[in-house]
C-alpha cells in the first residue's frame, strides 16, 4: 500500500462540527459532507495507507483565533504522530502579532487563512501585514486560492500578494485557484515559487487537464489531500487513480512533498 500523506484537512470540535459542515455546505452549495470530527477524519483514512494529516481550521471572526488554535494545539499533542495542525489568523485582529506569538507558542506548525471565508484580499495592505509577520516568523501559510464569486483569493491578487511577501513559503490550495483553474494555470504555474495542494479540483477536471496543470506547476510542488469534510478518501482516491503519472510522481504527489514540507523524515519515497 503507498504512503499517503493527506495536506489539508479540516476538523472541528464535536460540540460545533455540524455547525461548521453546515456553513462550508451552505458557502460552497453542495448538499453532502462528513462529520468534520477528529474522529471521523482518522476513521475515514484508516484504510487508504494514510500516515500523516495537515490540520487546520480557519478563523471567520478575530474573537475566534485563540480558541480555534489552542484546539488545533490540542488535537496535534493528542496525536503528535499522526497530526501536524497549523493555525488560523485573522487580519482584522485588534492584535495581530499577539495572536502569531500565541499560535507559536503553542507549537503550531504553520498558518491557514481562506480570504474568502474571511472577506478580505490577499492584495489589501492588511493581508500583506498578516503575510510578513508569517514569514518573518518563519513559518509557512497555506492560503485558499479561487472563487468565481469572488475576487478575494483568485490569482490576480494571490500574484500580487506574493510580489509583497517575497520569501514567504505558500501552499496555495486547490491548484492555486478553486473554480478558476485555467486562470491559475496561465498566471500562475511555473512563475510563481509556491507549493500546491489538488484538494476539491480532481472532481472537476477532466484526467488529462489535471495531469497537464499539475507538471506545469512540478510534480515536485503539488500535495494531496481530500479538503476534509468536503470528500473522503475512497472519493479523492479514485479521481487520483484516473490521472496518468508516473510511479515516482505519485509517490512525490501523495507523500513526498509534503513529507518535505511538514519535516517527516522518510528517504527514499518521492525522491529522486
Amino acid at each position: 500500500m503507498e504512503k499517503i500523506i493527506n495536506a489539508h484537512c479540516h476538523i472541528y470540535p464535536e460540540k460545533i462540527a455540524s455547525r461548521a459542515v453546515e456553513g462550508i455546505r451552505s458557502f460552497y452549495k453542495i448538499d453532502r459532507g462528513l462529520s468534520g470530527t477528529t474522529a471521523g477524519l482518522v476513521e475515514d483514512g484508516k484504510n487508504f495507507g494514510v500516515v500523516h494529516y495537515l490540520v487546520h481550521s480557519v478563523a471567520t471572526k478575530p474573537e475566534q483565533v485563540r480558541s480555534i488554535n489552542e484546539f488545533i494545539a490540542s488535537e496535534m499533542k493528542e496525536h503528535p504522530d499522526l497530526f501536524t495542525g497549523y493555525g488560523t489568523l485573522h487580519p482584522d485582529s485588534a492584535d495581530l502579532e499577539g495572536d502569531f506569538i500565541h499560535l507559536k507558542n503553542l507549537g503550531l506548525k504553520g498558518v491557514k487563512i481562506h480570504p474568502d471565508f474571511q472577506s478580505f484580499s490577499l492584495e489589501e495592505e492588511k493581508a500583506v501585514k498578516l503575510g510578513r509577520l508569517v514569514r518573518d516568523g518563519g513559518l509557512p501559510l497555506l492560503t485558499h486560492c479561487g472563487d468565481r464569486r469572488y475576487r478575494f483569493s483568485n490569482p490576480d491578487q494571490l500574484i500580487s500578494f506574493l510580489k509583497a511577501v517575497p520569501g514567504l513559503c505558500v501552499i496555495g490550495a486547490h491548484l492555486g485557484g478553486w473554480g478558476v483553474w485555467d486562470e491559475a494555470y496561465r498566471k500562475l504555474a511555473g512563475k510563481y515559487d509556491i507549493l500546491v495542494d489538488c484538494c476539491s479540483s480532481l472532481y472537476y477536471l477532466e484526467p488529462d487537464e489535471a495531469v497537464k496543470i499539475i507538471r506545469a506547476f512540478g510534480t515536485d510542488r503539488v500535495l494531496w489531500g481530500t479538503d476534509y469534510p468536503m470528500w473522503t478518501h475512497a472519493e479523492e482516491m479514485e479521481r487520483f487513480n484516473r490521472l496518468d503519472l508516473e510511479p515516482k510522481e505519485r509517490a512525490s504527489i501523495l507523500y513526498g512533498n509534503a513529507a518535505k514540507l511538514l519535516g517527516i523524515r522518510d528517504p527514499g519515497i518521492g525522491s529522486d
